[in-house]
């Protein structure tokens, strides 16, 4: 085994994907040291906060051993315990019932990852099969915010961004079906992008998930790790139903050059349920502000699509879509699922899913199709829309009980994601990026909305304000030592 010196953990903790990966390529550190940094580094941290619920420490150290190449050659990475098939490893999605479940094949996602030559040492913790913007299974038990351990680093995908805004790993994997990876990413100080519908493929076992509403994609620290991450991995599979143009040039490459002049609307309104929090309001109006003295083209501008309306609808989809998902498991499980298996709130929407008609599926379907058509004729005229990413700051641990057990109650108070699942279901690529601290030390983040396919312009954008307003420096109070 490799021993881990201060001073490597230090490098460790200090630097992004790429800076690890330029390390192993001109053989400053090699691949198994840096394993074995990660492995330190997770056993430190992780009795804090409970990040990382499945270990796969010695596939790690065989994986270090075998060349490889790839953009990332070597560097630590962590999979979410949700969505991503990994043959032979366990995949739980947080539930009791499933946690005997083995993978039989990789997704192309994976496969993709490995390709790009990161070490994979375990997934990461997620809310009862993923629908919360906390993480609390009962499963595993509630991962905390690094940064304040009394809020919630948001969810699904918060243990991933527990980890990376910690510094167990630079870069982990986020999924996100209505603000998944974005959320987290605002709660935690961290970049997440959420890409265009089609960029990253579902195959080889799925065609799409909720219609092209669910994205696979990652929680990083830097823009420019985002921007090498999906050249990495996106791309379609033949007979993917969606085929996003691809930019002249790779996106990190990309994010190289100055934005030209943008036209960028913002809104300081919600569009339902309370108006932001204070902190939230400000580091909209900071931003904004900052991207005028960037030298672009800021607007005020309020959606007028009935979001309210289409998140019923949403969640109305969803829940049918949640019904095959757990038929589909039984085949392996070996039995249909018991109400015991479940948090309430799982069980609610499951009934509420067999109660719904085929006609009334339907409608649901029609109905956010059309607000997809909506958002995006709404926005077409703006080149980047800001928005916050939550309207209110994370909240406390346990504020977001799936034990309750009424659907239509708990759905209700997503009002703080107001803005995540509208560019799900329209497929619009979104990315969150630190905004601003409060004075107990947690971020706030912002929303930048692109045209469809464009994810170029938010990356550049991003990159822009991540020179200007620097944040990587910022570590918060659960974090590697550097």
């Amino acid at each position: 085994m490799t021993t881990t010196t201060p001073d490597l953990l230090r490098l460790y903790a200090e630097s992004d994907a790429l800076r690890l990966a330029e390390l192993v390529k001109t053989r400053q550190v090699s691949s198994s040291e840096l394993v074995e940094a990660a492995i330190s580094t997770i056993d430190s941290l992780n009795p804090k906060l409970n990040a990382v619920v499945i270990e796969t420490f010695d596939l790690a150290r065989q994986m270090a051993t075998q060349a490889s190449g790839g953009p990332f050659a070597g560097v630590p990475f962590l999979l979410k315990d949700i969505g991503s098939m990994w043959e032979g490893t366990r995949l739980t999605a947080g539930l009791a019932y499933r946690k005997d479940f083995v993978c039989g094949f990789d997704s192309e996602m994976v496969r993709r990852i490995k390709a790009a030559g990161f070490i994979l040492l375990g997934r990461t913790n997620v809310p009862e099969n993923g629908w919360c913007i906390a993480t609390e299974p009962r499963l595993y038990g509630p991962t905390l915010n690094p940064w304040n351990t009394a809020v919630t680093p948001g969810g699904s995908s918060g243990g991933s961004a527990a980890a990376v805004a910690s510094r167990m790993v630079p870069i982990a994997e986020g999924t996100d079906g209505g603000g998944s990876i974005r959320v987290p990413a605002s709660c935690c100080g961290l970049v997440g992008l959420k890409p265009s519908r089609g960029r990253i493929t579902y195959g080889p076992a799925d065609v799409e998930i909720w219609f092209g509403s669910v994205f696979f994609f990652a929680l990083t620290r830097t823009v420019r790790d985002t921007a090498a991450y999906l050249d990495a991995t996106a791309g379609t599979l033949p007979g993917d139903p969606y085929t996003p143009p691809l930019p002249a040039k790779s996106w990190l490459d990309g994010i190289g050059d100055r934005p030209r002049r943008l036209r960028i609307g913002f809104t300081l309104t919600t569009p339902w349920g309370p108006e932001f929090a204070p902190e939230v309001a400000r580091a909209v109006k900071e931003t904004a502000v900052l991207l005028e003295s960037l030298g672009h083209n800021v607007e005020e501008y309020d959606l007028t699509t009935d979001l309210g309306s289409a998140w019923l609808d949403y969640n109305r989809m969803n829940s049918v879509q949640t019904v095959l998902e757990f038929d589909e498991l039984a085949k392996t499980t070996g039995r249909q699922v018991e109400e015991s298996d479940l948090v309430p709130l799982n069980w609610s929407m499951l009934e509420r899913g067999r109660s719904l008609s085929a006609s009334e599926y339907a409608a649901s379907v029609s109905a956010i199709r059309k607000a997809n058509q909506r958002i995006q004729m709404e926005l077409h005229p703006y080149d980047v829309f800001l928005t916050p990413t939550l309207t209110q700051l994370p909240r406390p641990v346990g504020y977001w009980d799936m034990n309750e057990a009424d659907f239509d109650r708990y759905n209700a108070k997503w009002t703080d994601a107001a803005f995540m699942f509208a560019f799900n279901l329209s497929g619009l690529p979104a990315m969150s990026v630190p905004a601003t601290w409060t004075e107990e030390q947690i971020p706030v983040g912002v929303q930048f909305v692109g045209r469809y396919g464009d994810e170029a312009t938010i990356l550049g954008l991003a990159a822009q304000v991540e020179e200007a307003r620097p944040w990587l420096t910022r570590r918060p109070g659960v974090c590697a030592t550097f």
